[in-house]
Formats: C-alpha cells, sequence, structure tokens
C-alpha cells in the first residue's frame, strides 16, 4: 500500500490534501513560482506537471532517457529545467509541454540543476564541469572545468549571483561574470550536498563520512562538526539563518549558527522518527521543518517548541525521497522511492 496514513495528531496541524503516482521512484520534486504548478521527476525519465490541490497530471513530459536526476523551476516563469541520463539540459515551457531549449551538458551525465534566484543564470554540472546558461536565451556563457573530482551538488546564494559548487578536494566559488573561482577552499572529503545560508554568511555541506562542513564566506574560515551515525544525506537552513537542520541519523540534528556560530556548541536533537532520515526542508520564510526517512515516515516540526513535532504521517514499506514547501509555506509535497507522492497542508 502506497498511499500515506496519518498518524493520531492534534486536530488540524496536518491534513492530506491529496494523492498521486508515479511510474516509479520520485528523484526530484519542485514548485512553480507562483505555487499553481508542482513538477515531479521520475529516475526513469518522466516528469509530470501537478495541480497541487488534486494532484491530477496537467502534462507528462518524457524527460531524459535513460534517465532523469534533477529539475528546478524558474522562479518567476512558468519554466522547467531538467538534467539527466542522456548527457542533455532541458527547458520546458510547463503550460503547453513544448522544449524551449536543449543542450549539450558537458558529460555523459548530468546531475545538478539550478536556477539563479532571479532567473537570470540557470547553472548545471555534470561530472567535473559547471556550465552557466543565459536564463532568457540558455546560450552557454561560462564553463568552469577546474575541479579534482566529480562534482556532488551547486547552490546559488539567495538574491546574488554567486554560485557554490563542492566536490571531493574542496568548495569553489564563482561569479558568472568572472572567468575563474572567486575562491577555492580545499577540503579533503566527499560532500553530498552544499547549502548556502540565506543572509550568505556561511555555506554548509553534509559530508559521505558521516560529517557536516560549515565555511564562513567572508573568509574561508571553516567548521567540521563529527558524531553522526550515517552519510548527511540532507541540510536546510531557517530563513533567518539561525539554524541549520541536518540529517545523518533518525533524529533530527538542529545546530545553532547564530552568534558567535557552532563552534563548541550541543545540537538540539529531535527525535520522532524510527529510520535514517533522508529527505528534510525548512519553509521559505517561516520556521516549520518537515523531514522524510527511510521507512517512509513525514514529520513536521517547529523546533523551537517544548513539544517540536506538530504533525507526521507514514507512507508504508517506502522511503521519503523528495520534500518541497509551496511558495506560501502552507503546503508540502512528498515524494517516495515507490513514486507514491501527496500535498499536505499544515495548519
Amino acid at each position: 500500500m502506497l498511499s500515506p496514513k496519518r498518524d493520531k495528531l492534534p486536530p488540524n496541524r496536518l491534513q492530506q490534501l491529496c494523492a498521486g503516482q508515479l511510474p516509479d521512484y520520485a528523484i526530484d520534486v519542485a514548485w512553480s513560482g507562483d505555487g499553481t504548478q508542482i513538477a515531479a521527476a521520475a529516475v526513469s525519465g518522466p516528469i509530470h506537471i501537478l495541480e497541487p490541490n488534486s494532484n491530477n497530471v496537467q502534462l507528462k513530459l518524457v524527460g531524459h532517457g535513460f534517465g532523469t536526476t534533477a529539475i528546478a523551476f524558474h522562479p518567476k516563469q512558468q519554466l522547467l529545467a531538467s538534467v539527466g541520463q542522456d548527457g542533455k539540459v532541458r527547458v520546458w515551457d510547463t503550460i503547453t509541454g513544448a522544449e524551449q531549449s536543449v543542450q549539450q551538458g558537458g558529460a555523459a551525465w548530468v546531475e545538478r540543476v539550478a536556477w539563479s534566484t532571479d532567473g537570470k543564470y540557470l547553472a548545471t554540472a555534470a561530472g567535473k564541469i559547471v556550465r552557466i546558461w543565459d536564463g532568457t536565451t540558455f546560450e552557454m556563457l561560462r564553463e568552469y572545468t577546474g575541479h579534482a573530482a566529480t562534482i556532488a551538488d551547486i547552490a546559488w546564494q539567495k538574491g546574488k549571483p554567486i554560485l557554490a559548487v563542492v566536490a571531493y578536494g574542496g568548495i569553489h566559488i564563482y561569479d558568472p561574470e568572472q572567468p575563474d573561482a572567486l575562491h577555492h577552499w580545499e577540503w579533503k572529503g566527499s560532500p553530498l550536498n552544499v547549502a548556502w545560508a540565506p543572509n550568505g554568511k556561511m555555506l554548509a555541506h553534509g559530508n559521505q563520512d558521516s560529517t557536516v562542513h560549515f565555511w564562513y564566506a567572508a573568509t574561508g574560515e571553516d567548521l567540521h562538526m563529527s558524531g553522526y551515525s550515517a552519510k548527511v544525506r540532507a541540510i536546510s537552513w531557517e530563513f533567518s539563518s539561525r539554524t541549520l537542520a541536518t540529517s545523518g541519523s533518525d533524529s533530527v540534528c538542529i545546530w545553532d549558527c547564530s552568534g558567535k556560530g557552532p563552534a563548541g556548541s550541543t545540537p538540539k536533537m529531535l527525535a520522532g522518527h524510527e529510520a535514517t532520515i533522508t529527505a528534510l526542508a525548512y519553509q521559505h520564510s517561516g520556521f516549520l521543518l518537515a523531514s522524510g526517512d527511510e521507512a517512509g515516515r513525514f514529520c513536521i516540526w517547529q523546533p523551537a517548541n517544548r513539544t517540536p513535532m506538530i504533525g507526521a504521517a507514514t507512507f508504508e514499506d517506502t522511503e521519503i525521497t523528495a520534500l518541497a514547501w509551496s511558495p506560501d509555506d502552507k503546503l508540502v509535497f512528498v515524494g517516495t522511492a515507490f513514486g507514491a507522492t501527496a500535498v499536505f497542508r499544515v495548519k
């Protein structure tokens, strides 16, 4: 059974609005900037464009041959960028379903895609190559190749066209207007993800060796946090930049990054999962946090509360693979390893 079961909770804290089904594993999900559409990509390739309140399929995009790896909505337009194992970067009109652009990503697999927050640039990562595309014409503007290993993740700074790129050996910081990296900070480890603090002062990445690494953007000074029981597959910053939520066990770990930062501090642990956490997402402009785990449990937290869990539901016999809040922070879209999807409202 793939439909989620709602746990016993206080009234009206978590309401399931609808459920749906992808052909297989939900590799990535995304909301349109205006909140009227959801995109959900199956690992085998197809991408569904859905209505948020019904999960009805508006469009079925063919996606990528051999498999889709990541998707990202344009922040201001009904355009969806997708990348995949066919080596292509595609941009789709999500009203008509037409392909607006098809480009070569630079390697056999293209694994990451991200729009700058103003939509001016689109960044993609394939193998050891990062390419920057014009967000209107989709012409390639830059190619950055100075990476020692396959790129693990990319992330734009909020409000600025500054791109962070992580791979084994460290982190590179790029400005698309410059031909070379602004910074290269060395670190011998294998990152899995990277995220800017919304205020741009810190970056963090979770790692294969069950650690989290922090960087101060102004100086390149770094901090290393260990002690996790599993690799840190998911991280998410709270909108004020005060806290970072991380996976790495069956509890959500919350680091306080205010004041002097997390160095020497003890993180807050949120208990409520019974399996390793696989997905995390803070609201865009609020204090609620969504989390999911390998056993299909989905939770909503208000971490500062004395009783932080305010809602939970369980998808039976499957893993939570993707979470995304709607732009207005009222709804959460959930995707799973068996392709089950659902939209929840948090009250």
